[in-house]
């Protein structure tokens, strides 16, 4: 999650804004989190999945905690 939070970029402004983040990870990690519920189903043609507002959240905190003083 943390290393999602690297590549995760919003799409669209205000209410309708979407975080995403590029697929470059390993597919059955990025599998996992979908189930879990974090992240879209990764299975797609698009380059990028989408971050749910949980999971957009729960990325950042761990980038902080992971890598920030």
């Amino acid at each position: 999650m943390a290393l999602l939070h690297l590549t995760a970029f919003t799409e669209g402004k205000g209410e309708f804004g979407v975080t995403r983040a590029w697929k470059g990870h390993d597919w059955d990690t990025l599998d996992r989190l979908h189930q879990k519920g974090p992240v879209s189903d990764p299975k797609n043609k698009n380059k990028s999945v989408v971050l749910t507002e949980t999971g957009r959240r729960r990325a950042e905190e761990l980038f902080g905690r992971l890598f920030c003083d």
